[in-house]
């Protein structure tokens, strides 16, 4: 399992990293991203901070992303905040997208998608010319897991599929029942509108790692 899109302790997440990673770890995962919600006044604290993590991997198998997830800044200052993320050293930054869910400013998943953030988390009712964009910033789609931020899975894929984006499957886990195997990433999308083979790729040749 590939997963991108994680919080620990230094946002609002229940585990310390080294807990997420060890039970990331015990679930099969190979890969994770640390990704603790951030904006203009923590963004160097939890980069620098978190970036402690990476020696797990020295003593481990599994490969270990620091980074961070834009959260409610507003639309015109998520360039900025991007740039600054990658300039702190963040080797994979996400924006917290339109989620129906949550009162997320209009606007922000175009800024993201702009900014060329890596991925776009749950961007609940994207739009065509959007995730258009989003093809052409090479920026990644997010199919999630997570209860409530889920319900627009189905539009995110349909919307993504138009318009020929990239798509990713990620937890954003906050406690540890979070974190789910391959084949529950693989019934995620598949629940979401994408066949049987066009989930297993997208979970298996995870865009992110293979730009990486």
């Amino acid at each position: 399992m590939i997963d991108l899109h994680t919080h620990t302790t230094f946002s609002d997440g229940e585990l310390i990293p080294s807990e997420l990673i060890r039970r990331a770890e015990a679930l099969g995962y190979t890969t994770i991203g640390i990704t603790d919600h951030a904006d203009y006044t923590n963004i160097e604290h939890i980069l620098s901070c978190v970036s402690k993590i990476k020696y797990f991997e020295e003593v481990s198998d599994i490969r270990v992303l620091v980074g961070a997830e834009l959260t409610h800044v507003p639309p015109a200052r998520i360039g900025p905040l991007a740039a600054l993320a990658r300039k702190l050293g963040a080797e994979i930054v996400i924006a917290h997208g339109e989620t129906p869910v949550e009162p997320v400013r209009p606007g922000t998943n175009r800024a993201a998608i702009e900014a060329g953030v890596d991925i776009l988390a749950h961007p609940g009712f994207i739009t065509e010319q959007e995730a258009e964009l989003a093809r052409e910033n090479n920026v990644c789609l997010e199919i999630t897991s997570r209860s409530g931020h889920n319900i627009t899975n189905g539009h995110v894929v349909r919307m993504a599929k138009l318009a020929g984006a990239k798509m990713v499957v990620d937890t954003d886990s906050h406690s540890p029942d979070d974190l789910i195997s391959s084949q529950r990433a693989i019934e995620i999308a598949m629940g979401a509108g994408l066949t049987l083979q066009e989930a297993t790729a997208i979970v298996k040749e995870h865009a992110i790692i293979r730009r990486g």
